[in-house]
């Protein structure tokens, strides 16, 4: 087919066409960034006492404990009065829900020490999962949650 027939077919097609496509299109309804993203669908921060969150938190603790020096070589055997002290669901303005929670430790040694951490929903690796971060009282040698974990409080 010639250029000149290929145009002529085009203009063609657009002439008969053109008053099917020029109807207005139904208006869209007006969604958020948030609901748009789906943010508001998804389920909010896993509560306090997950399982997998407490999981988590003894084996990162045990992670901390063996690479940062001068660290006692100690363990958390068990969680009590495991409890949340601020909850923030996901918004227009801040759309990650987080969970702000405290426990007591039992630790291998007999010592108790006040743990405090943070769940942050979706913000896990790749936005897969949630992200914990934590903060044993005692442990935290270089600062990172300010003096007695008070970041996470």
């Amino acid at each position: 087919m010639s250029l000149r027939k290929t145009v002529l077919s085009i203009c063609l097609a657009a002439t008969v066409a053109g008053p099917a496509l020029a109807q207005p299109l139904p208006p869209r309804p007006a969604t958020s960034a948030v609901e748009s993203a789906g943010f508001l669908d998804r389920p909010q921060a896993r509560f306090c006492d997950d399982k997998a969150i407490l999981t988590r938190i003894v084996s990162r603790f045990r992670h901390q404990v063996r690479h940062v020096p001068h660290l006692p070589d100690v363990g958390i055997v068990e969680f009590h009065r495991v409890h949340e002290h601020r909850n923030y669901d996901a918004t227009e303005k801040s759309p990650i829900a987080r969970r702000y929670c405290g426990a007591t430790a039992e630790l291998s040694d007999g010592r108790r020490r006040e743990v405090w951490y943070l769940i942050e929903e979706g913000m896990g690796l790749a936005s897969i999962g949630d992200n914990v971060e934590f903060c044993v009282s005692g442990f935290d040698r270089w600062s990172v949650y300010n003096g007695r974990c008070r970041v996470l409080k």
